[in-house]
């Protein structure tokens, strides 16, 4: 395994344990004590872990990943999650999209899709984003019309956040918000780590018609700090799995349709983000 595989299983496991000893990592990966020394050395150079004595822990209670540390997470579901969600969007469209690894591969999908590309300039979607890595990634597209908020960037995700973000939004009416989330509950709806990118996406989801959740099933029945929109406030729920029965009676009631995607096909997964390091 390479170095970059090895440091997104460490701070999994870091995220999930709270903190780890070099010979649980050892043993984890089959990898030398020394490899994991420096592993461990490199994740804390980064400021993405703590260095202790026999090991390492999370910075906080409320551990994030950093966005390029994601990617290959629940990949294949992200992607058939994507698809599913750009069948969704009709030509001609707005989209709004907030950050995160699932966004960023609908994103792809709607800058790849034919089916989109109409009229004599080829504009077919419109993107309102306050993902800089979106942004980036589909100003090369010569059917998406990119749109950036405004705000300030957070180094762990690449969205622009604060107040500045929902002054830009509220000039604008989106036929669809997709809004990727760390966690969707019928007691606190879809929720996020950091409370700032939770008011970013809520902004986005108040200039639309319609909201759309894509999340991949590890999302669901779990809530996290931050609180986006509550459950009723939510139109479609897209995900990889069938739920629970307890969840679909709560979607059920809160008026949620629910889309289940199909997998995707052999081959597919996210493909890079804008530049080297980069990955909801």
């Amino acid at each position: 395994m390479i170095q970059q595989g090895r440091l997104n299983v460490v701070l999994e496991l870091v995220g999930e344990r709270g903190n780890v000893s070099i010979a649980e990592v050892s043993q984890a990966l089959g990898v030398s004590t020394a490899t994991v020394r420096r592993d461990l050395n490199a994740l804390a150079e980064q400021g993405l872990v703590t260095r202790t004595h026999g090991g390492a822990s999370a910075l906080g209670s409320a551990y994030e990943l950093p966005l390029q540390y994601k990617i290959a997470r629940q990949a294949e579901a992200k992607v058939a999650i994507a698809r599913a969600v750009a069948d969704l969007i009709e030509p001609g469209e707005s989209v709004g999209l907030n950050g995160g690894t699932t966004t960023s591969e609908v994103a792809r999908m709607l800058g790849r899709s034919e089916r989109l590309r109409v009229g004599p300039d080829k504009v077919g979607v419109t993107i309102v984003t306050n993902a800089l890595n979106i942004a980036y990634e589909m100003s090369v597209r010569d059917h998406i019309k990119i749109v950036v908020t405004g705000g300030f960037p957070r180094r762990q995700s690449y969205e622009l956040v604060g107040p500045l973000v929902g002054a830009a939004l509220r000039g604008f009416s989106l036929n669809t918000a997709v809004l990727g989330v760390d966690g969707l509950s019928a007691a606190f709806g879809a929720t996020t780590i950091h409370e700032g990118e939770a008011d970013a996406s809520s902004e986005i989801a108040a200039v639309a018609q319609r909201v759309i959740v894509a999340a991949d099933s590890t999302k669901l029945g779990r809530s996290t700090f931050a609180r986006i929109r509550p459950l009723n406030e939510i139109d479609i729920l897209v995900t990889d799995a069938e739920v629970s029965p307890g969840f679909a009676a709560d979607l059920a009631a809160a008026g949620v349709e629910l889309v289940v995607a199909a997998p995707a096909e052999a081959g597919e997964a996210d493909g890079p983000g804008p530049t080297s390091s980069d990955a909801d």
